[in-house]
């Protein structure tokens, strides 16, 4: 198995609701057929599909959101705070103000409107390129 990620989907509880959250923080979905939505990212994609129908893909049930979470870093430490009010204005809720963090960066974290977890991270050793792909310093 090749050392890569292809996609992440997100078992979402109302699919409107998340696309809107998600179109409210700037993204463009690159396809949507009134079941899924995918966002093409830097090098992967990112989707939303229902949890009632994830869950059946899966043949399991899940039972939240899980001990995880995802991160967007950033390029400028004063963008993790301007992206946290943009994540609450969209809907979002905040979990962690962004405070400077024991491994020398400054982060803080929200949740969109499923619960899942979003780090936001400025780490002045990890660059990331014009086309947003980030790289171990």
């Amino acid at each position: 198995m090749e050392q890569r990620l292809s996609l992440i989907t997100l078992g979402v509880a109302e699919l409107d609701r998340a696309t809107a959250f998600y179109k409210a923080l700037g993204w463009q979905a690159g396809f949507e057929n009134g079941g899924i939505v995918c966002f093409q990212l830097n090098g992967f994609i990112f989707s939303l599909y229902p949890k009632t129908e994830l869950d059946k893909d899966m043949t399991r049930s899940n039972t939240g959101t899980g001990c995880f979470s995802l991160a967007y870093n950033v390029r400028e430490k004063a963008e993790v705070d301007r992206v946290l009010e943009e994540a609450l204005a969209a809907g979002g809720t905040l979990l962690k103000p962004a405070e400077e963090v024991f491994w020398g960066g400054y982060s803080g974290y929200f949740t969109d409107p499923d619960g899942y977890a979003w780090e936001v991270a400025w780490n002045e050793a990890w660059p990331i390129d014009q086309a947003g792909h980030i790289a171990l310093g």
